[in-house]
């Protein structure tokens, strides 16, 4: 197995223009093919998971000009997309799970597959949310699974969809993004959603983006979405914003090994919840600016210890578990049982890594409790083929430490030259 060596480094500071967002990037991608129009995409994604959306549009016969990546060109379908295809799809949930609501509401033909872990992610509270408005879906392997068979249906969104919301976001926003494709004009399609639904500020992108797209989006709380106007009309022209996920591992970077490290693509102005990220920072004693499209972190020193529920930014909590290493005391980590289904076990991981670099793990099934030690050199980080283990583990190294990081080439998902980036702030 490939692996690569990080640091050691005991400073950090500079400037690091960011990647686009991977949530924003194929959500645009998705719904520029739905509409009517052309669509030109700036600052889009170059990453796998982008990859795995674009092939797949193309297959359904959306003819994605992805030549300039600087400007890539969507011409929309203005409705449903092509009527019979098999679909590989990686691991990308954000492809997948909005694919799979809206080729079901396309009277089509369909199969629907991934790699392996893909086959292991729960996907069955949004088929079952599918089946109860008339979709027909097959499991092809194990029940509430992937792969997926989908047959021609006809939908009935007359009444209301009913959706479980404590697994995963995505199935929401999958049904969000998909039943304009079902409502009729002069009519509201309405989403319920059944407990209490996580990751919250991903359904607020999506709901963003649709409107960017001419759909009428309300909601009654968290708990009741009605979409109206359901027509998706192209915007012209649409800027992806940085991706705040990314921005974490450098303004942690800047809180951890001094700083200043500036992030630019995202600041006050950006749509994506884990910009809240900077609200950790700044309660384990980072000092935070934010500017309309740049967010600037640096540290005094040691990090304060902190408990906190981050069930809203779950793919930055990541980052905060390791920057837990250089915290005062214990740190927590609270409401993270999506960790579980994400691109491994992640609470598991985690806990795992982090005792290689000398700290103390209690991993329970929806939190994380880190007791920082003596921080360990050369420990060899194994990321499970996830490339935000990959990432997070790399801030370990601004500790004065070598770092091993065991196949660093999954980082390719979302972030292709992330190590690359880290190098040039690091010193």
């Amino acid at each position: 197995m490939k692996s690569l060596t990080v640091g050691p480094y005991r400073r950090a500071a500079g400037t690091v223009a960011l990647p686009g967002s991977k949530s924003i990037s194929n959500r645009v991608l998705l719904l520029a093919a739905l509409a009517k129009g052309q669509t030109v995409v700036r600052g889009l994604l170059d990453a796998d998971d982008t990859r795995v959306m674009v092939e797949a549009l193309q297959k359904l016969g959306i003819l994605v000009d992805n030549r300039d990546l600087a400007r890539v060109v969507v011409p929309g379908k203005g409705g449903r997309l092509g009527k019979r295809m098999d679909l590989f799809l990686g691991n990308a949930g954000t492809a997948f799970r909005p694919l799979t609501a809206v080729l079901a509401f396309s009277a089509g033909q369909y199969r629907l597959m991934g790699v392996p872990r893909m086959h292991e992610r729960p996907i069955g509270d949004l088929v079952e949310a599918l089946r109860s408005a008339g979709a027909k879906i097959a499991y092809l392997g194990n029940a509430g699974f992937p792969p997926l068979a989908i047959e021609p249906a006809k939908i009935d969104a007359t009444k209301p969809i009913r959706v479980r919301g404590g697994m995963s976001s995505q199935y929401l926003s999958a049904l969000l993004m998909a039943i304009p494709l079902a409502v009729k004009a002069g009519s509201v399609g309405v989403i319920e959603v059944e407990g209490e639904l996580i990751s919250k500020p991903y359904v607020e992108i999506t709901v963003n983006l649709m409107r960017k797209f001419g759909i009428d989006v309300s909601r009654r709380g968290w708990q009741r979405f009605e979409v109206s106007n359901a027509n998706y009309r192209s915007p012209g022209e649409i800027f992806v914003e940085g991706d705040a996920s990314s921005a974490s591992y450098f303004l942690a970077a800047g809180a951890i090994a001094g700083g200043p490290v500036r992030v630019q693509g995202v600041g006050r102005g950006s749509i994506q919840g884990d910009v809240r990220f900077v609200e950790v920072l700044e309660k384990m004693g980072a000092n935070v600016t934010l500017g309309e499209d740049w967010i600037e972190a640096s540290g005094n020193g040691r990090l304060r210890a902190f408990d906190l529920d981050l069930n809203h930014i779950p793919d930055a909590a990541m980052t905060a578990a390791v920057a837990a290493l250089f915290a005062d005391g214990p740190c927590a980590i609270r409401n993270i049982a999506s960790w579980r289904v994400k691109e491994t076990d992640r609470i598991s991981a985690m806990a795992t890594e982090l005792r290689k670099l000398g700290a103390t793990v209690e991993a329970g099934e929806d939190y994380l409790r880190v007791v920082p030690g003596t921080l360990k050199g050369g420990a060899a980080i194994d990321t499970y083929d996830d490339h935000r283990m990959a990432m997070c583990f790399s801030l370990a190294a601004l500790g004065g430490v070598a770092v091993t990081i065991n196949d660093p080439d999954c980082v390719g998902k979302t972030f292709p030259d992330y190590f690359a980036r880290l190098a040039a702030i690091a010193s």
